[in-house]
């Protein structure tokens, strides 16, 4: 079965700052992700792990078609990132602590907006939020602007506005990040559902015990390279996700901290 997701030797570069130059020891580019493989598949969340600048944000947005890989290429249902990017938009989901939606907007508009963007018919999408809505408290805020919202309730907010397509691939980055444990956990289980669902997720986190509960396979990326990339059981065999992790940082950095 091909896979919803194939990512094949994924590089991107960037041009650093010339005083980040010189802390970069006098180098001018910073490889922030280098030549990455992996395949994701329907019904599977495959967890990205890294330390904060590892790269995960970078493969996101390539993933994503918010920026375009040096070299390499991603499919998405078979539509390529780099040739396609309009087919694979309407194909993903993304959440990412960079979707900042509008204060001045409540979330009742902003789910019509995002549904007309994805061509959702009207009664499609009123069922949808109808569902979404209830499912995340936000039917009682629904005519409440976003600056009036709570943090947890404006996440809530941006994961139906993400899912307002149903798409069979999507893409949560640090989707519990600043979140209290009730609001963690209502994001957690609906994760889950969605691949009960069959859909195919790509969760970036640096919380270890959040990869634990979620992840069938887990990807560990360290400067911008994929030091291991199994199933969450094959990798936790002899010890926790955190102490392996920590053996691959080790190895990967020669000990630095």
């Amino acid at each position: 079965m091909e896979p919803i997701l194939r990512a094949e030797h994924l590089t991107k570069t960037f041009r650093l700052p010339i005083k980040q130059q010189r802390l970069e020891g006098g180098n001018k580019v910073k490889i922030a992700v280098n030549d990455i493989s992996f395949t994701a598949d329907k019904g599977e969340i495959f967890g990205l792990l890294g330390p904060n600048g590892a790269g995960k944000t970078t493969t996101l947005r390539m993933l994503s078609t918010l920026i375009k890989p040096d070299s390499g290429d991603a499919f998405i249902e078979g539509e390529s990132v780099v040739s396609a990017p309009q087919k694979v938009r309407g194909k993903i989901g993304f959440l990412t602590s960079e979707l900042k939606l509008e204060d001045f907007f409540t979330p009742d508009y902003l789910f019509d907006f995002f549904s007309e963007l994805h061509e959702v018919p009207c009664d499609v999408r009123n069922e949808r939020k109808s569902r979404l809505f209830s499912r995340f408290g936000i039917d009682k805020f629904a005519q409440v602007k976003l600056a009036n919202l709570s943090t947890g309730m404006k996440q809530k907010t941006s994961i139906a506005v993400s899912v307002v397509h149903e798409p069979d691939f999507i893409i949560f980055d640090e989707p519990t990040n600043g979140l209290d444990v009730l609001t963690a956990k209502t994001v957690t289980d609906y994760l889950s559902e969605l691949r009960d669902m069959g859909k195919c997720i790509i969760l970036s986190t640096h919380i270890f015990s959040l990869a634990e509960k979620l992840c069938d396979r887990v990807g560990v990326i360290i400067n911008g390279k994929l030091v291991a990339l199994d199933t969450l059981a094959a990798l936790t065999r002899e010890c926790n996700l955190e102490d392996k992790f920590f053996d691959l940082y080790s190895a990967a950095t020669g000990g630095a901290e």
